[in-house]
């Protein structure tokens, strides 16, 4: 990797992804050596009290309401992008051609066509892209995918694949830009594109899909408290069956009115010779299940996170003191900056986030017309 000793960040937005990248980056560093330290130059919002609050909380050196002045930043070379997905497309761009590495919040724009365009502007200008999948950098989901890439399970016959939480259950919760069809799908997108691109990362492309979406709230105020309703155009859940290009076939649901249900991103992954099971509700551990043996002793085995599972063993020297979601995080930035070093391109990059994306479309368009779709 080439010696970068320091790289100015802009981070655009300061909601729960504009601070879980600060986060990040604020601990990478210490978590992880000789990775390009990132100093938190910019942080950008279009309600000034909220960046300079931000500013002065997660230590940037400056503050500003207009984002394309921090594109524009000469001593910026990283610009995290975690607004609303229906504007990502033009910020991407936009710091694209002033030549920076861009980290951009899934899912990563309301279509396939503008992540195609978001996708073939990075390649063009050789810069290093990162989309925010952080839940596949679970060191669980690594070993997962490495079982899977070893046959220790044999053949894949099926995979289930969940990502259920309820903050849009309450249909008194005031309509959004979640809800807004300009931004693309509803649940299919903000949360199906994770269980999505988790199928993808452990069992690779999927070739075709039948889908069924479902607008369960139908109308929501248009503000707190509101009398005036608007209509509600977008799923609340989507019921994905799916084949995969190596063969197999399964199901994907992502819905985000299911009551109770807080981080249930989860996957059951069956072979011929065992399965895998899994859910972000207790993201420490894998449970395997191997064919044969004594039928007295059988049952699934709980595989939990420990030094032995890189990186955990950065993070804390003992097993079993888990993990956590900003941990997550802090993995997908070091492993950002390993790229923009000149080392490993791990990704998710645009390219595997448009890859996600046609997936999306798909579920979108079959769901219409209630049918088969390949993805193309």
């Amino acid at each position: 990797m080439s010696d970068m000793r320091e790289i100015g960040v802009g981070i655009i937005g300061t909601g729960f992804m504009g601070k879980a990248h600060a986060f990040a980056y604020r601990a990478v560093s210490g978590i992880f050596p000789g990775l390009p330290r990132p100093v938190l130059q910019a942080v950008a919002d279009i309600d000034g009290a909220a960046a300079e609050r931000a500013a002065g909380q997660l230590g940037f050196r400056n503050w500003r309401t207009d984002w394309r002045s921090l594109v524009e930043d000469p001593a910026i070379g990283i610009v995290s992008i975690t607004t609303p997905n229906v504007m990502h497309r033009e910020m991407a761009l936009a710091a694209i051609a002033a030549g920076k590495h861009v980290h951009c919040e899934k899912p990563i724009a309301p279509d396939a066509g503008a992540a195609r365009d978001m996708m073939m502007a990075a390649e063009a200008a050789g810069i290093v892209t990162q989309v925010g999948y952080n839940y596949i950098k679970n060191p669980m989901l690594k070993l997962a995918r490495d079982m899977v890439a070893a046959g220790e399970l044999g053949d894949i016959t099926g995979f289930r694949g969940i990502h259920a939480e309820d903050y849009m259950a309450d249909p008194e919760t005031p309509y959004s830009w979640r809800c807004d069809p300009s931004g693309g799908g509803g649940a299919i997108a903000d949360i199906g594109s994770h269980i999505v691109g988790m199928a993808r990362f452990l069992l690779g492309p999927i070739a075709e899909v039948h889908a069924d979406l479902e607008t369960v709230v139908k109308s929501r105020p248009v503000a707190p408290g509101a009398a005036e309703r608007r209509a509600v155009e977008v799923d609340d859940i989507a019921r994905l069956t799916v084949r995969f290009a190596r063969g197999c076939g399964g199901t994907i649901e992502a819905n985000w009115a299911a009551i109770g249900r807080k981080m249930q991103l989860g996957f059951e992954l069956a072979g011929t010779k065992g399965s895998l099971a899994y859910t972000q509700e207790r993201l420490n551990e894998l449970a395997f299940y191997r064919a044969g043996g004594d039928i007295r002793h059988g049952g699934f085995v709980r595989i939990e996170s420990g030094p032995a599972h890189h990186p955990y063993g950065l993070f804390c020297v003992a097993p079993g003191h888990q993990l956590g979601f900003n941990d997550l995080k802090t993995i997908e930035v070091a492993e950002f900056l390993e790229a923009i070093a000149g080392g490993e391109r791990r990704g998710p990059d645009f390219r595997e986030a448009w890859e996600i994306q046609k997936v999306i479309d798909a579920a979108i368009a079959s769901s219409r017309t209630r049918s088969w779709l390949r993805i193309d």
